[in-house]
This record gives structure tokens, C-alpha cells and sequence, in this order.
């Protein structure tokens, strides 16, 4: 994948999750405020003050998640985002770490 490649997958992943959590805070399913700046995204869960930082490191084409559970490493495989660690999928990932600091289920992508 070429750096352009990346960056606009990266910024369209990004746009995706705001949306999503904008829908969810709309629903009254989680009250959360995300804020951007560039390549980093930073989720606030309003009720306890918790954070998840998602951003995106194009030396690397991965994308990153800070959470409460640790820090996490996504690289691209084929049209899914990967754990490099245990495979496991980033938008599954991320809803799990954002149910467990937003109190409620939450589910993404």
C-alpha cells in the first residue's frame, strides 16, 4: 500500500469511528465527546473521564489504540484492520474497550 493509500484509508477509519460514536451519543447508548486533531482521535467517556486515544502511524501504516486494557497495534489485512499481536479484528477490539470504560454495549464498524 503506498503512503497515500494509507493516509486516506487511515482518515476514512477515523471519520467512521467519530461517526459512529456521534450516532451512539445521539442514541443516549453512551455519553461520550470526541475531540480531533489530525491523525489523532480522542474518545471521552463523560460519566467517568476515561479515554481512548485512536491515531494512526503512517511510517508504520498502522493504526494505534490506547485504552484503559493497554496500548494496541493494527496493521492492514486485506480489507480488515489487524491486531499484530493476536489477529484480532480493531473495530471488535475497539467496541470492547470502549463497552468496558463507557458502562454500555457499544458496538462499531
Amino acid at each position: 500500500m503506498t503512503e497515500t493509500e494509507f493516509l486516506d484509508l487511515a482518515e476514512s477509519t477515523l471519520d467512521q469511528i467519530e461517526q459512529a460514536f456521534d450516532r451512539l451519543f445521539d442514541q443516549d447508548v453512551v455519553d461520550v465527546e470526541c475531540k480531533r486533531s489530525g491523525n489523532v482521535l480522542e474518545i471521552e467517556f463523560v460519566e467517568n473521564g476515561s479515554k481512548i486515544i485512536v491515531n494512526s502511524q503512517a511510517p508504520l501504516q498502522e493504526m494505534w489504540i490506547a485504552a484503559r486494557s493497554g496500548g494496541f497495534h493494527y496493521k492492514r489485512v486485506g480489507d480488515q484492520w489487524r491486531n499484530t499481536r493476536d489477529n484480532s479484528e480493531f473495530f471488535e477490539s475497539l467496541s470492547q474497550y470502549a463497552s468496558e470504560q463507557g458502562g454500555a454495549p457499544v458496538k462499531l464498524g
